[in-house]
């Protein structure tokens, strides 16, 4: 399994980005997608996730009613639309996969956002 993310940058607070991750090398409609990040001196966490078997997706409380997760199983992506950043939101993003029932164990190489005051 193969994840591969970009679309990362600088950015002003306020402001919008997206998040692209391309996957390979797996059957893509059998794993759950999701986003973590991690910043300086921080543990990773999450961020967004989505269990597409059954539609639904699911967020951090910090990013809840700014990012949105989405997924396109023929291109087998997935996205991670950012509106109305923070200075906090500043970190390596990941994209993760997981197969259907299991914890996610796939990662890809990280993409840097810096959100600037």
């Amino acid at each position: 399994v193969q994840l591969q993310a970009s679309g990362g940058g600088l950015v002003q607070a306020g402001g919008s980005l997206g998040l692209s991750c391309a996957a390979s090398g797996l059957t893509f409609g059998d794993y759950d997608m999701g986003w973590f990040r991690q910043a300086p001196g921080k543990e990773r966490e999450f961020v967004a996730g989505g269990s597409w078997a059954d539609g639904s997706t699911y967020y951090a409380d910090s990013v809840k009613g700014r990012f949105t997760i989405s997924r396109d199983n023929a291109k087998t992506a997935v996205y991670l639309q950012m509106n109305s950043l923070k200075v906090e939101d500043t970190a390596v993003y990941y994209c993760a996969a997981a197969r259907r029932g299991t914890n996610y164990s796939y990662w890809g190489q990280g993409t840097q956002v810096t959100v600037s005051s």
